[in-house]
């Protein structure tokens, strides 16, 4: 694919040049420019879900605005832009990929719909089996056949070959996955495939399970393979034209695209691996969580990031993130290393309803970014959770987004009096029982990624972001006895400044299954080195820069049907007793996870996994705030904390560090507020990062 942001390396920024984070929500475009001092500049701008790069150039737009320059000269200035995107995951909520033919080894076609034969709900009689991807028709079985180890058993069959894609050619296909039994062992049939349709289709995509997925279980190589040809000319289409629109702008620098393992990859390898994009707007909030983890010294955290549509919670431990390679989104297998991050349906553009039993729900469907909540006054006429805050006195109607909006009071307080009226009572209790309802949803999401993992989610922080979080962030803790909170500066675009603290990674895996006990330690240490090599040429191709590797394996016990990751950072590879080191390293880490571990039994390695890493220049730290005195409150406001009262209203740009505000406080920013209640208190740090301490 070629457009004006592929670039064959990554320069270093230009002195007194900028690096911009972007991150496209549901609601929201949010754009960061980081200066080489470290300065954050940010801004919000309306997503726009009929073509999201409309939406980022209007953000830089507005970006460039708040610098005092034109967008032109701010991104002839800028070093590299990287880009958080929806564009994948929207396509499989809304089912608007492309046309998908899958060709599978002769009479293997129905693993994508018999799936692992268990559903969602075991024992719900009712539910109905999940629409595949590719209907029936467009999976062709194709005659060959490779031995579990990889040798020939039957030659690919160029006559059968040839029928299905005449097939698929007549069925209008748009995308072609390609999933052969065994492949992950032997790619050979699989590339000979992709030669053949290149032939005959020259214009359709080609994903081969053998480099989307080259791993054992049938399953879910076939699933994540048939997502990642679904949403490839989707992505693909979208970066080409953000490319247009970037370079008409005045940018020829090299854009970035952060996936859902957490790290980012140029344009090329994100088309290549489209599926890996699926939760990269959510990594990004991660990848920030964990930078921030280590700038303000905890390194346990749950990080909490409240957007318009929904909430995603995960967990930073010992100032690393969990990874997991189990993920799905809308019922569709993605088994591709990614961030554990756990979505719920809560955002404030959640929709509130009453039922014909007078029950209040909130959620899960959403307002959305068009036309929003009602308070937008684009013709909203649903409660959503932001008209609530409006109508609470949590919201400044003169002073959103800094001031460039103005939302509706009048029409917030028409559509809560109609919730009202179904309730029985009063507008203000209306709208207290929405912040209710939605607040317990997400203190159950916390409790689903701590309580129900065996974690404790008091000895962890909270790390509240997203432009929604603040207003219910201090409720939330106090319902699970959380009794810190931290909101970061930048609360409200930390997805995107968090794009700008993470490197370059490719995940590189093999499958190789066998007990420890058996294992040469020769083989093994050729397999890595095999990765090593093909992740450093890999990364030789855009990167110059400083390489690090992380090693793991995915292993189990003999008799269980799951493996767990081993990380083995500090094994030395060289040495005589690798893999008893490796075996002893499985039994801590299953200890760690589950309490016990089994050294009687015998340890299997089922996948090597490497990680080649280019590390790019670290995010510059922000200046401190010196020689300020304590700010006095701005103003007051009547806002409804169980009753309604006059609370005061601080600008957070104004606090003077260390100074203590107690609650109830309502403290605002351009983009983001937070309400302190009653016994709460609240310490800005040197860069302005509130960290809060929650009363009983």
């Amino acid at each position: 694919m070629a457009h004006s942001t592929e670039h064959t390396n990554i320069e270093p920024i230009p002195d007194g040049g900028w690096r911009i984070g972007v991150d496209v929500g549901g609601t929201f475009t949010d754009v960061v420019a980081v200066a080489d001092d470290g300065t954050l500049t940010f801004t919000k701008a309306p997503s726009t879900p009929e073509d999201p790069s409309i939406g980022v150039i209007d953000a830089i737009d507005r970006l460039a605005t708040e610098l005092d320059t034109t967008t032109a000269a701010l991104l002839a200035r800028t070093g590299r832009i990287v880009h958080g995107t929806t564009v994948a995951t929207n396509a499989l909520l809304e089912r608007t990929g492309a046309r998908v033919g899958l060709l599978t080894t002769a009479g293997h076609r129905d693993v994508l719909e018999m799936r692992e034969g268990l559903k969602d709900e075991r024992y719900n009689l009712r539910l109905a089996a999940p629409d595949p991807l590719v209907p029936r028709h467009l999976r062709i079985g194709v005659t060959e056949r490779l031995r579990p180890d990889g040798t020939v058993r039957t030659p690919l069959d160029p006559a059968s070959l040839a029928a299905a894609l005449e097939t698929l050619k007549d069925g209008g296909v748009t995308s072609v996955a390609v999933c052969y039994l065994h492949s992950y062992r032997n790619a050979v049939h699989e590339q000979q495939t992709r030669e053949a349709i290149e032939a005959a289709m020259p214009d359709v995509p080609v994903s081969l399970s053998s480099d989307v997925f080259p791993e054992i279980k049938e399953y879910e190589r076939v699933s994540t393979t048939v997502v990642n040809a679904y949403v490839r000319p989707i992505v693909e289409s979208y970066l080409a034209r953000l490319g247009t629109r970037l370079t008409r702008s005045g940018y020829h620098g090299p854009v970035l695209v952060i996936l859902s393992h957490g790290g980012v990859a140029p344009i090329e390898e994100t088309i290549r691996l489209a599926a890996a994009s699926v939760l990269s707007g959510p990594a990004g909030g991660v990848a920030g969580s964990r930078h921030g983890a280590a700038l303000i010294g905890a390194g346990n955290l749950i990080p909490f990031d409240m957007g318009g549509t929904s909430t995603d919670i995960s967990m930073i431990v010992n100032g690393e993130p969990a990874l997991s390679a189990t993920r799905g989104i809308a019922g569709f297998r993605i088994a591709l290393q990614s961030l554990d991050i756990v979505s719920i349906a809560s955002g404030g553009g959640s929709i509130a309803r009453v039922d014909s039993g007078g029950i209040l729900s909130v959620g899960p469907e959403s307002a959305g970014a068009m036309p929003g909540p009602a308070c937008y006054g684009q013709g909203g006429t649903e409660v959503t959770v932001t008209d609530a805050s409006v109508v609470l006195g949590f919201l400044d109607p003169a002073n959103f987004l800094g001031g460039r909006a103005r939302l509706d009071r009048e029409a917030a307080e028409t559509v809560l009096d109609r919730l009202a009226h179904r309730l029985a009572v009063s507008r203000a209790e209306a709208a207290e029982g929405v912040h209710r309802v939605i607040n317990t949803q997400m203190a159950e999401g916390i409790r689903l990624v701590s309580v129900r993992r065996g974690v404790d989610p008091r000895r962890f922080a909270l790390l509240s972001f997203g432009g929604a979080a603040g207003i219910h962030i201090t409720d939330i803790a106090r319902q699970i006895d959380v009794p810190r909170v931290v909101v970061p500066r930048a609360a409200a675009v930390l997805s995107a400044w968090g794009m700008l603290a993470t490197d370059l990674r490719f995940e590189i895996s093999r499958t190789h299954v066998g007990d420890t006990r058996m294992l040469e330690a020769d083989a093994i240490r050729d397999l890595y080195a095999g990765m090593e090599r093909e992740g450093r040429s890999r990364l030789a191709r855009v990167f110059d820069g400083e390489v690090a590797v992380r090693r793991s394996a995915d292993m189990r016990y003999g008799e269980q049907i799951f493996e767990i990751d081993v990380p083995l950072d500090g094994v030395d590879f060289a040495a005589a007793g690798l893999i008893e080191d490796i075996t002893r390293r499985f039994h801590r880490r299953h200890e760690d996870l589950f309490t016990y571990s089994l050294p009687d039994q015998e340890s299997v390695l089922v996948n090597a996994r490497l990680a080649a890493i280019g590390r790019l220049p670290m995010l510059p730290q922000e200046p401190e705030v010196r020689d300020r005195e304590p700010a006095e409150p701005r103003t007051t406001r009547r806002a409804y904390l169980g009753g309604w009262q006059d609370v005061p209203v601080l600008d957070l740009e104004t606090l003077c560090p260390g100074q203590v505000i107690t609650g109830p406080a309502i403290i605002e920013s351009a983009t983001t507020t937070v309400v302190l209640r009653a016994g709460d208190s609240a310490v800005p740090s040197g860069a302005l990062w509130l960290d809060i301490t929650i009363g009983k």
